[in-house]
């Protein structure tokens, strides 16, 4: 949750998000190698035939992650939440065409609910910002792509979340480095972060900034590896409750409107409800199987 905030922060006095995406990546892949050398971390050794496997699902990440801070110069926060809690809808729809069978139908409406809110809240939006709202929705497509990913690598490959960040992080740098001299960012974007760093201020927000997104992709991967895409995205809305309400008082740019407010407790609403459906699912699941493994040990 306070990631967004954090970003928004830093995005306001630095506008090269390319460039922090990259120092982003840069701490990641030095964080989990000095932990392994100090033996506070575990991964398998670096593979190419492994690394090929994932080059899709960096490629996503960063796609997303790079779409999400474009929008963040001109969505307020609010509205971003909003727009970012299509995903489950996109992962749900995703899920269906890979044949993952058709979920229940609480699972169904609970995400449905949750995209409906969005486009009421968007109603609603008076500081409407066309480029920031294509940038969201860019954003929603390459992290429905790459959660699906995650959750298949996870399962068919057995990676950790600290395995697929740490090949994130690798095979990322090339692919940034390309893009922030093809966009123009280096080497001013050096020289401007040289000048703000002299700020104790911004110093502190930006190592703030890049501690929480290593611990928010550990978590993320390690949550869509043992859940689900689905669950990861879901989880992800209920979070979006208090980030909502405090993007309303803070940071500014936000115009309230009786229309936003309903649509974002319409969305709101649906992740609550997602929540409950998936709870008596896996209760629904544990009651079949607990009579099985009792007839099973008759025999």
């Amino acid at each position: 949750m306070a990631m967004v905030f954090v970003n928004k922060a830093v995005l306001m006095q630095y506008v090269h998000s390319m460039t922090l995406l990259t120092l982003q990546q840069i701490a990641t892949a030095l964080l989990i190698h000095f932990g392994q050398v100090l033996g506070m971390s575990k991964r398998k050794d670096f593979n190419w035939i492994t690394a090929k496997k994932l080059l899709l699902v960096s490629i996503f990440y960063n796609a997303n992650v790079g779409f999400a801070l474009a929008s963040l110069k001109g969505v307020n926060i609010p509205m971003y939440i909003a727009i970012k809690r299509i995903t489950p809808l996109a992962v749900l729809v995703s899920g269906c065409i890979r044949g993952k069978g058709k979920p229940p139908t609480q699972v169904t409406l609970s995400v449905v609910c949750t995209a409906a809110g969005v486009l009421i809240a968007a109603l609603g939006d008076f500081s409407f910002d066309l480029y920031g709202y294509c940038m969201a929705l860019t954003s929603v497509f390459f992290q429905t792509m790459y959660l699906v990913l995650v959750e298949k690598s996870g399962a068919e490959d057995g990676l950790s979340s600290v395995d697929l960040m740490f090949y994130n992080s690798i095979l990322s740098l090339p692919f940034l480095f390309f893009l922030i001299i093809a966009t123009g960012e280096f080497p001013h974007s050096l020289a401007v972060l040289s000048a703000k760093t002299a700020y104790l201020s911004f110093s502190f927000i930006l190592v703030v900034s890049l501690v929480m997104g290593i611990v928010l992709n550990f978590t993320m991967f390690w949550c869509t590896i043992v859940n689900s895409a689905l669950t990861t995205t879901i989880v992800g809305v209920l979070k979006g409750v208090g980030s909502t309400t405090l993007g309303f008082v803070l940071l500014g740019g936000v115009e309230v409107h009786a229309l936003n407010v309903t649509g974002l407790l319409i969305n709101t609403f649906g992740g609550v409800w997602y929540s409950y459906a998936k709870y008596k699912q896996k209760k629904r699941t544990t009651r079949k199987i607990e009579p099985d493994v009792e007839s099973h040990a008759h025999k």
